[in-house]
Formats: structure tokens, sequence, C-alpha cells
């Protein structure tokens, strides 16, 4: 057995799914945890996630199923976290299991919602987790293409890099290739960024203001993500231009498996916030890391106008052809 010992699953959703996928090619069993026990029912029923997925196939005799997610915890030498953000902290405090000693891979794609920490110092601050156990998983990387075995990407941050490339060797295989990296907070904070930056893509994209303009705004997001991202955690050597960054921007503010994008996209056509979430079908998360990355930025200071402009469009009540021309004139 390898150090990462027996490994849960912690997360039900399309990208814990797909991670799931990838994990038992590469490992003999896996621990699941469903928050729902009907759910579980399903999957074994029909031997896929009947909600997310679903045309993916899995030997569910190779999976330990559990909606207790204190029993996953015990049970598990490595916890991977694939919640969506805005209910990560109400799934993390219904753990009274000690996982300090275990490692952690998160893979959920925002912050902790009123917190306003990205999910590395929440467990080091909630649970006295060790910086060394925990990882984060980075895109570009749509759970959808992982599905369809389309040739993908992920990156692996830890600041134990050995730790990274051990967890990166159980997703590897022939159409999903890893890179591993030490920059744990700047993957987490880009994580959050793009999906602000997918929605803004999107408000622009359901505008119809054009591909050239769509580019302005990428090669601008890009830059603003570094600002942050070097003044809330600086680093020598960092790059915005490698695959966790920009790539995974660009991925997620063109792509129609964007649920970010799409969101944006059903407001830039008219919709009104409240309608465009009642659409969609999954959680848009750059939605919650907005109003995140807006608490962040009032200590931060960082010049940031196209998250502030999503902050205004989301939040505010701001009309969003009025909010993206005052964007306009400061790209370049």
């Amino acid at each position: 057995m390898d150090s990462l010992g027996k490994i849960a699953m912690i997360g039900s959703g399309s990208w814990a799914t797909a991670l799931a996928k990838l994990l038992l090619d590469n490992t003999d069993r896996l621990i699941w945890y469903f928050r729902r026990r009907e759910r579980i029912d399903d999957f074994i029923k029909y031997r896929r996630n009947p909600t997310y997925l679903s045309d993916v196939s899995f030997d569910t005799a190779r999976i330990d199923f559990t909606a207790d997610i204190n029993e996953a915890c015990l049970n598990a030498d490595t916890l991977v976290v694939a919640v969506p953000s805005p209910y990560f902290k109400a799934e993390a405090e219904k753990i009274a299991t000690d996982i300090s000693t275990k490692k952690i891979v998160s893979a959920v794609k925002g912050m902790v919602t009123d917190a306003n920490l990205i999910v590395t110092d929440y467990f080091v601050s909630r649970f006295g987790c060790d910086e060394s156990n925990l990882m984060v998983i980075g895109g570009p990387c749509h759970a959808e293409e992982v599905a369809l075995e389309r040739l993908s990407y992920l990156t692996i941050g830890s600041h134990d890099t050995g730790k990274a490339r051990e967890f990166a060797a159980h997703l590897a295989g022939k159409r999903m290739k890893t890179i591993i990296s030490s920059d744990v907070e700047g993957i987490e904070y880009a994580a959050v960024l793009k999906n602000v930056y997918a929605i803004a893509g999107g408000v622009v994209s359901g505008m119809q203001l054009g591909d050239n303009f769509m580019a302005m705004l990428a090669c601008n997001a890009a830059r603003e993500m570094r600002r942050f991202i070097d003044a809330a955690a600086p680093m020598e050597g960092r790059d915005v231009c490698l695959s966790a960054y920009l790539g995974d921007l660009l991925v997620t503010a063109y792509s129609r498996f964007s649920r970010n994008h799409n969101f944006g996209s059903m407001i830039g056509k008219g919709y009104s916030v409240k309608a465009a979430m009642m659409e969609m079908e999954m959680v848009a998360e750059g939605y919650y890391g907005t109003k995140c990355m807006h608490e962040v930025n009032r200590q931060a200071k960082v010049d940031m106008p196209i998250m502030e402009c999503m902050h205004s469009i989301l939040y505010e009540g701001a009309n969003p052809r009025r909010a993206i021309s005052t964007v306009t004139p400061l790209l370049a």
C-alpha cells in the first residue's frame, strides 16, 4: 500500500464523479461519501451516478459507499473533497472525526463562503491539519470531457511536491496528463477568480459583443488575476500563463461546458440574476466566488475592475450593459 492508503471521495456531483472515475482506474478500492442514501441505492442498482455524468459506468463492487461523512473520514487515509463551494462549509461542519493527520486533497473550485477563506486555509484553521498534508487540484479540466475521455490536463499542487506527485499518479492515464506545482494558494485563488471571469465572459457573449472584445476581456482578466494572486500569496517565479491559471481561465470563460459562462450568458441576454440562477441545473460557483473576492479585496485593495464589475451586476443590481461599458475604457 502506498502512503496515500485508503482514499475517500467526499462529494457526489459531476466533478466528484469524474475524479472517482480517474481514481478507480488506478486504485483497487474507493470509499465514496454521498449525502443522500437514496442516491447510493440508485447508483448501486444502475452502476452509475443517477444524477451526474450518468453515461459513465462504474464497477460498484470496488466502491464502499456511505452516507455518513464521519465514517468516510474515519476509514480513509486520504480525503478527496469535491463538494461545490456553496455547500462545502455545511458538509465540513458535520465532521466530528479527527482529520488533522489525514492527507486532504481539495478539488473545491471556490472559497469557503462566509469565512472568505481558501479551502486549505480552512482545513488548517478549523481542523488543525498540517499544511504539508494538503493538496489542491487545478485545471483546465471539465468533468464532462473527462467522462468523454478527451485528452485533459490536471495540476496537482502541494507544498510537499513528493506527495503531489504520488497523488497525481492515481489520476494519470492515457487521456489524463498531470502537472506538479508547489503553488497551493495561487492555484486556489485562480480557481475562484476564473469562475468570476467566466461569468464576465458569458455576459459579453450573451450581449454579442464579439470575439475581439472577448479576447481583450480575457487578457485583462489574466492580468487582474496575476495582480491579486501576487498580492495575496506572494511567490517568486510564479507564471500565470501556465495551465492552472490562464488555461483554466480560458476554458472556463469560453467553453459550452462552463456553467459559469452559461450563467453569465443568460444575464447578458437579459435574464435577471435570480431568473438565471433558477434556470441553472447546477451551481454557478462564480456567483458566490464574486462575493467572497469582493469581501477579501476590501482588505487587499488590488485594482480589480472586472471582478468589481461582476459584483455590481450580481449583487448591486447594476444594468449589465452599463456596467460592462464602465470597464471597456480600462482594457488595454
